[in-house]
């Protein structure tokens, strides 16, 4: 995954169009799924295009939206894929032990002797806790650490690392 801009933190995704009227399915990865509404205008990654989204109704995995720009339909199918941005100025602020996906990206992992396990790939969940996928020091495989205040006793984001206490057997 690319860094991307600090300002900007992705809120959702088009999973493609609705019907034939330009409406599209969107996915949306807030904490209460409705407030992607109240984040237009949305951008998309590289920013060149707005999207002023208006919720319709909800659907199986997200919501049939409007967006202000999109008229009909293929217009709507050339958007299937887009991440959805919001800039991080528009979001709540988080209590100290909650974090933004994108603020865990790319932060090195230590275990509590201070070696350096590797840097977090990617934050992922199956429906439970949180998962940070942290590619490993020196291998090519990835692990998936538990993102639990007992795996992760500490995360300081101004130094940009992590130090975990990873369940027995992990690496």
């Amino acid at each position: 995954m690319l860094m991307s801009d600090p300002n900007r933190i992705i809120v959702g995704s088009i999973s493609g169009a609705y019907g034939v009227r330009g409406e599209v399915r969107v996915k949306s990865f807030t904490a209460a799924p409705e407030d992607i509404e109240t984040y237009s205008p949305l951008t998309s990654a590289d920013g060149t295009q707005q999207f002023t989204l208006a919720l319709l109704n909800p659907i199986k995995n997200g919501f049939v939206a409007r967006i202000a720009e999109i008229a009909t339909k293929e217009e709507a199918d050339a958007l299937k894929g887009t991440e959805l941005f919001a800039r991080r100025d528009q979001l709540p602020s988080l209590p100290d032990d909650e974090f933004y996906h994108t603020d865990l990206i790319g932060l090195s992992v230590y275990d509590t002797g201070g070696t350096l396990l590797g840097r977090v790939k990617a934050v992922q969940n199956h429906g439970a806790d949180d998962l940070l996928e942290i590619m490993q020091s020196g291998a090519s495989q990835t692990v998936l650490l538990p993102f639990t205040r007992a795996a992760v006793p500490t995360v300081d984001l101004a130094a940009r690392k992590i130090v975990a206490d990873p369940p027995d057997g992990l690496l």
